[in-house]
């Protein structure tokens, strides 16, 4: 690699090359990392991502943000509808401290997706740039990129919003085009936290689990929002917290004219799913609790 700190012309700082310089101060001289990015790597994209495109501060100790890092991608995680899911390791080469795990969630875009009811999630959302809004409709190739990007930062922007509510879900790291980084939910290892559905508890273990996730719909109803398309597939069960993840068609339940069908939706799935495990519940008396909440 080339020094990119060298002099550009014939003359360079005097401190440089003076032999009465003292370095001590520094534990050491800063310098470029003596490494390139080998296969399935690259440099870390964080410096390259705006403040508002990077997650709610303060940011976890976890979170990298060196320069420095390199990101390896490890696997897919998960294939969906509009996007595929990584493993992506960002680590400071020689530095262990500074490693950590992320799911890095790319959007595809509609010549390569197969999520077709999207015009039901994106009613009551607005696009700023009137080209956008044109290509967007005429369904043209730059249509088709500004959509996946609208995925990618509807997001990004839903798990900033619950993430400050408080609510169970990853949190969002980065999002750079239709590249979303977010809060890797498994262990050291690799290991993906299983879904909910996946999950083999006894009774009283489901109970617990069931009112968790009557309290996160809770935390999205009180915002002003319902997940929009909740099953035991898109909640995770992680250090016996159930955590929500896929989040791009959150709705507004007052702004979206079909809000409260896809909330009454949400409703219906989630208490199917735990009744036909033996745990008592009625959707009607969600959906009620929801709706108050979301008017309080």
């Amino acid at each position: 690699m080339s020094d990119l700190f060298a002099p550009s012309g014939a003359t360079s700082s005097p401190a440089l090359h003076d032999s009465s310089f003292d370095g001590s101060p520094f534990d050491a001289i800063p310098t470029f990392a003596d490494v390139e990015p080998g296969e399935n790597q690259r440099w870390t994209t964080w410096p390259a991502v705006t403040p508002s495109e990077r997650g709610p501060q303060p940011w976890p100790d976890w979170v990298v943000t060196s320069a420095g890092a390199l990101d390896t991608e490890l696997g897919v995680l998960k294939t969906g509808k509009e996007a595929d899911v990584f493993l992506l390791e960002r680590a400071v080469p020689g530095d262990p401290s500074q490693r950590v795990l992320l799911a890095a969630k790319r959007y595809r875009d509609s010549d390569h997706s197969s999520f077709h009811r999207s015009g039901v999630y994106t009613e009551g959302r607005s696009t700023r740039n009137t080209r956008d809004t044109r290509a967007l409709a005429k369904k043209s190739a730059h249509g088709r990129e500004v959509a996946a990007l609208q995925w990618s930062f509807a997001e990004f922007d839903a798990l900033c919003r619950m993430w400050d509510a408080g609510a169970p879900v990853p949190y969002p790291v980065q999002v750079s085009g239709t590249e979303l980084l977010m809060e890797f939910l498994g262990d050291e290892s690799g290991v993906a936290a299983p879904r909910l559905a996946a999950v083999r508890s006894d009774r009283a273990e489901l109970a617990e689990l069931y009112r968790q996730v009557v309290d996160l719909m809770r935390l999205f109803a009180a915002a002003g929002f319902a997940h929009g398309d909740l099953s035991a597939y898109n909640l995770l069960v992680h250090e016996g917290r159930v955590r929500v993840i896929d989040l791009p068609q959150i709705v507004d339940v007052i702004a979206n004219p079909q809000g409260l069908d896809l909330l009454h939706r949400d409703c219906v799935n989630i208490c199917d799913w735990f009744t036909r495990r033996r745990v008592e519940c009625d959707a009607e008396e969600v959906f009620a609790e929801m709706l108050a909440a979301s008017c309080a």
